[in-house]
């Protein structure tokens, strides 16, 4: 379909390589890679990183902590991404966000309230921060699991050896944990790229297209202007991108 110039109404026409050749030129099509590369480049490492770090914490502690908190964290996860969004703009509403009201009214931190959604400095950033939230619960399972799993014989012989909790870690922990995190690391990716209920419900790719993404202009072109072909060229385009990518961290993966 993306060789085609397929619209609602009329029959499709063979265009070969014209719809590619149109993104080459489409500013806001560079504009939603940007975007959608920043979320990506943004939000894997911190998510992993973070889970990590949540995940080797509460692995320590006592049965009922740890699956209260593995609950905690998966909630948003199986939360509607309506109400998730509702609660979201909620807080970062210029007028009566809990945002607004903590940052000005008692701390003082910004004289003015901030549009946060409405504003391109902040958008972005504000996008960045609820995927984030809405990102790291399953790998915080994953990683308690695979820490549960790992051999605590050798970490044991480790310490009895001298090395302190961190060269434990590292040293014997980690390469036991990498296929968890070779896992996580392309269904994070996968998830940043294919960013959209977000957008849609939050900024519909405002304001000034400083939250347009990949995934969303799709939907627009597709669905709004009916440019199913030019739609088609754009996703074929978003899927070779993440098969590089899974391809990449899949050999660095095996590498390591």
């Amino acid at each position: 379909a993306s060789f085609f110039d397929a619209n609602m109404g009329k029959q499709d026409v063979f265009i070969g390589l014209a719809n590619y050749k149109e993104l080459m030129n489409d500013e806001i099509f560079w504009i939603a890679l940007k975007n959608t590369m920043v979320i990506v480049l943004v939000s894997v490492p911190v998510t992993c990183a973070f889970s990590l770090w949540v995940a080797n914490i509460i692995s320590k502690m006592n049965v009922a902590a740890t699956s209260a908190f593995r609950c905690i964290f998966y909630l948003p996860v199986v939360t509607g991404s309506v109400a998730v969004t509702v609660v979201w703009k909620w807080m970062l509403s210029k007028f009566g966000g809990i945002l607004n009201y903590v940052g000005n009214n008692m701390m003082g931190l910004y004289d003015k309230n901030i549009d946060f959604l409405g504003d391109s400095e902040y958008a972005l950033w504000c996008i960045i921060l609820i995927l984030l939230t809405t990102s790291v619960g399953q790998p915080i399972v994953l990683y308690v699991s695979a820490l549960d799993n790992v051999d605590k014989s050798l970490v044991e012989a480790a310490e009895v050896d001298g090395a302190n909790s961190t060269q434990a870690f590292w040293k014997i922990k980690w390469p036991q944990m990498m296929p968890t995190t070779l896992y996580i690391l392309v269904i994070t990716t996968i998830n940043s790229f294919q960013c959209f209920a977000l957008i849609q419900l939050l900024t519909s790719g405002g304001p000034n297209n400083s939250t347009m993404t990949i995934m969303y202009y799709i939907y627009y072109n597709a669905f709004k202007l009916y440019r199913y072909g030019y739609g088609n060229a754009m996703g074929v385009v978003l899927a070779v991108i993440i098969a590089i990518l899974s391809a990449v961290q899949f050999k660095l993966g095996q590498e390591k």
